[in-house]
């Protein structure tokens, strides 16, 4: 049995981490931190967790060695504090940016500081088992994924692996819980649910994580806009092909790509209410589902992809990737398939 910790843990990422280790046969979470929160049962800040864990937080400074840390903490803080945490546990899990970004500069780039231990940078893998599952196999420290660039790359890596994308602009539209605080995005603190903004047009970090995937050269542009939605990633992405392709042409590109792969559905459907991916149907779920069209010159290809930003995109990849790291079946504590309706 695993003994884990979770540090950030009254961030919605920190109780959907609880919600899911909570059922995992092999892992017991021994401690969660808040410092305002500390003293408090956890279903105080998680009322879902309401007499299903009985667990308090406790001050991030009464934090004691465990097997391994999972780390839902604003930008910067842990890389500022890596030394500590790696001394607690042997195995991390960072499902802040900090570690996500391959070199010190792209880091800088990107979140606007020098990195505070590019030292650190090469050790961790990144945490997406669909691009990265022999690496994780049995790894010490495993950054998390951004959400948003988890639905770019799981959507459009069968498309540049086989060099047929040419260039793509992407609308990705997201729930409240992660339009509502864009500096925690390791935590996801709460914000009032329902909450409609603006969150990115042009520049948006993820795009570094689909870059560092994709390819740097690859011309692709997305905006993300919190809609009336809690739970959610939505992606449409118009895609233009280096050359004309037939629909039978697609379907055996992304059923090539990702044959065997747990958590990826292909849904795009003649019949039925549901034809192509929604964020309602894989909410609380590790799936990411994608579907696409067609345009009649078989050049515009329309990709579209669905996914819990708290599951698939923070939460439950991070478990996958612990599945990964030591070693046990991979959709051990995932296989929820989600609320429906």
């Amino acid at each position: 049995m695993i003994r884990a910790g979770i540090v950030g843990g009254s961030g919605y990422t920190g109780g959907e981490l609880l919600r899911l280790l909570h059922f995992h046969p092999q892992v017991e979470v021994t401690q969660i931190t808040s410092r305002e929160q500390a003293g408090r049962y956890i279903h105080t800040v998680h009322p879902n967790l309401r007499g299903v864990s009985t667990l308090k937080f406790i001050h991030p400074e009464a934090l004691a060695a465990c097997d391994l840390l999972f780390l839902a903490l604003p930008h910067g803080t842990v890389a500022r504090n890596i030394e500590r945490y790696a001394g607690l546990a042997p195995k991390l899990i960072d499902l802040s940016a900090d570690f996500r970004l391959g070199s010190a500069s792209a880091y800088e780039r990107w979140y606007g500081e020098a990195h505070p231990a590019p030292d650190w940078l090469g050790r961790f893998v990144y945490g997406l088992p669909e691009v990265n599952r022999e690496r994780l196999s049995g790894a010490d420290y495993v950054s998390g994924v951004g959400c948003n660039a988890t639905a770019v790359n799981l959507a459009l890596a069968p498309l540049a692996r086989a060099s047929l994308l040419q260039r793509a602009a992407i609308e990705i539209k997201v729930g409240s819980s992660e339009g509502g605080n864009k500096s925690n995005a390791g935590s996801h603190h709460p914000v009032r649910s329902g909450a409609v903004r603006s969150y990115k047009a042009t520049g948006h970090r993820h795009l570094a994580e689909a870059q560092m995937i994709l390819g740097c050269d690859l011309p692709i542009h997305f905006a993300v806009t919190a809609i009336e939605m809690v739970r959610g990633v939505h992606l449409l992405a118009h895609c233009y092909l280096t050359e004309r392709l037939a629909e039978r042409d697609i379907w055996r590109l992304y059923r090539g790509a990702y044959r065997g792969e747990p958590f990826l559905r292909l849904v795009s459907g003649k019949v039925g209410l549901h034809r192509l991916p929604e964020p309602r149907v894989v909410a609380g779920s590790n799936y990411c589902d994608i579907g696409f069209e067609l345009d009649d010159d078989g050049q515009h290809l329309v990709v579209i992809a669905a996914l819990d930003n708290l599951g698939k995109g923070a939460a439950g990849s991070a478990v996958q990737a612990m599945n990964l790291m030591h070693e046990f079946d991979e959709t051990t504590g995932l296989e929820f398939p989600g609320v429906y309706p």
